[in-house]
């Protein structure tokens, strides 16, 4: 008897990461196949553990660069919605909004800025971070301690990271981003250099 097929694409992609050995090219080809709807169930299909394995399964497979996330046919200071899932036991779904700053050479782009929109921002505050390339891998740090110098008019105020409750959540913390296909990225958090056991799914809105 044929097994039944899945009914959607957020089913399927847990079973990918679940395969062993972990074949990063059919996770890429399964995500680059479908739509961005499709892409974000998927990714919010995952748990902690699927997340830790994509990211441990990708690692060295796809580069990630500044244009992975914001590309560069996007005008500067305008913002790019990327749609997360984190390992965490609540309150999982959230977006990273990124931008790139004004700049003669969108190409050439040194550094991007950002903030985490998401349920408990007016707790937290908006977490807001710059990601730059990392100078030894080909990936992307998100680094909280440093602060953006310029943001879209819509974003919300700036705001420290190192007072309040937000020193908790995003105080010395800097992520580290690989790619997986190309629109989603898998992430994890580390504080003052210390892995913290926390990964997060990303997935660039077009």
């Amino acid at each position: 008897m044929q097994p039944a097929k899945r009914a959607d694409a957020g089913e399927d992609l847990p079973f990918l990461i679940r395969d062993r050995p972990i074949e990063p090219e059919r996770i890429r080809r399964f995500l680059d196949e479908r739509s961005h709807q499709a892409r974000v169930a998927a990714i919010r299909s995952l748990s902690g553990t699927d997340l830790h394995s994509l990211y441990a399964g990708v690692d060295g497979f796809k580069p990630v660069t500044l244009e992975d996330l914001v590309p560069s046919a996007v005008d500067d200071l305008t913002t790019v919605r990327h749609h997360g899932k984190n390992s965490l036991p609540v309150f999982t779904h959230f977006e990273k909004r990124i931008c790139r700053p004004r700049c003669t050479d969108r190409e050439a782009a040194t550094e991007l800025y950002g903030f985490n929109y998401q349920s408990l921002a007016p707790i937290t505050g908006p977490g807001y971070f710059v990601a730059r390339e990392a100078e030894d891998r080909p990936e992307v740090l998100i680094d909280y301690h440093s602060l953006p110098l310029e943001h879209p008019r819509d974003w919300p105020p700036l705001r420290s990271n190192h007072r309040g409750l937000a020193r908790l959540v995003y105080g010395f913390l800097c992520d580290t981003l690989r790619g997986v296909s190309d629109h989603v990225t898998i992430g994890s958090a580390a504080r003052k250099g210390r892995d913290l056991g926390s990964w997060f799914a990303l997935c660039r809105e077009d």
